[in-house]
């Protein structure tokens, strides 16, 4: 098992960002609870209504979930502060703690520039299990991301096609977007074949899930179904909520965290009053719009700073995280 150093910690030299001072965290805190409370989430399933309704949350006839500050604060709490992201092989396996950093690769490419011709083409399901073995082999790489996307393979289907090139090349942890719930099983099923079986998936789970809220402050039938099911299952799930500040979110950095953090802590809240205890990642690939494009401005100087904040935040409630880099 693995344990990567330390970053961020108080010590006689060295950098650090603050990007948020304690005082500034408890506001955005205060303000998210408020945001939940007051002006709640769509949420599309009627099971995760009805889940939220049994723990006392206002569920409007259209959809809104209006949820009780002390129903975040005690999912919060359950919450694993302490992932071990388990792979294939055990000499891989890596520990997500306070104040431990360690690396992934981006995703999705959805073109490629085919090493042997030169071209620029869609991606396919061999490029998905080449890129994996190489991400399999580099050990400043601590877990694999879905790099690409097969796009000669049914689309309907494409994220099972992923699974299975990702899962048969690399030995890593692999955290990967099933899309649908019914899916996420599916997934889950190969994935425990691997494993050994069902119980041995339990003890330890080598994939997470990925799923995205829609900003502003809207969890889809498919989010909820994701975030069940890995609940139930044991399986981790990664809320990685992808606003654009200035577009889906407010144009102000700290307008944009509580938007962010109002979705995170609705599908946090929703995994423990499914199953409590449920392991969760507090993720983010938030940033700012690209006026010009009308395009997320993805490795912007915005989108550090931003993602600094979430993973200040991701601290200070003692959550494992996720985010976006340069």
């Amino acid at each position: 098992m693995k344990r990567n150093l330390h970053a961020g910690r108080r010590r006689s030299g060295g950098l650090r960002l603050d990007v948020f001072t304690e005082d500034e965290i408890a506001d955005i805190h205060l303000a998210t609870l408020d945001v939940l409370e007051r002006t709640g989430v769509y949420v599309e399933s009627e099971e995760a209504q009805e889940i939220f309704a049994g723990a006392g949350a206002r569920v409007a006839g259209d959809g809104v979930v209006r949820i009780p500050g002390h129903v975040v604060e005690e999912a919060i709490a359950s919450t694993p502060s302490r992932l071990v992201c388990y792979g294939r092989d055990p000499r891989n396996d890596i520990v997500l703690e306070d104040g431990r950093v360690g690396f992934t690769n981006f995703g999705e490419g959805i073109q490629v520039i085919d090493p042997y011709s030169g071209e620029l083409r869609q991606t396919t399901k061999q490029d998905v299990a080449d890129c994996s073995r190489i991400i399999d082999a580099l050990p400043e790489i601590d877990v694999i991301e879905r790099p690409l996307g097969a796009h000669d393979v049914p689309q309907e289907t494409q994220p099972l096609h992923n699974a299975e090139a990702i899962l048969t090349n690399c030995s890593k942890h692999v955290f990967i977007g099933p899309m649908t719930g019914y899916l996420a099983t599916r997934m889950r099923e190969m994935a425990a074949a691997i494993a050994g079986g069902a119980e041995k998936l339990r003890e330890r789970p080598i994939l997470s899930y990925v799923t995205c809220p829609i900003s502003p402050l809207k969890l889809i039938r498919d989010v909820c179904d994701i975030v069940m099911e890995g609940a139930r299952s044991g399986v981790p799930v990664n809320v990685v909520s992808m606003a654009m500040a200035g577009a889906s979110s407010p144009v102000n950095l700290a307008g944009t965290v509580v938007a962010h953090n109002a979705e995170v802590l609705s599908c946090l809240a929703l995994a423990q009053l499914t199953q409590k205890g449920a392991p969760m990642v507090y993720g983010s690939s938030t940033t700012g719009i690209d006026l010009r494009y009308a395009s997320a401005s993805v490795g912007s100087p915005e989108c550090g700073l931003i993602n600094a904040a979430i993973a200040c935040m991701a601290r200070a409630y003692l959550l494992p995280s996720w985010v976006a880099g340069q």
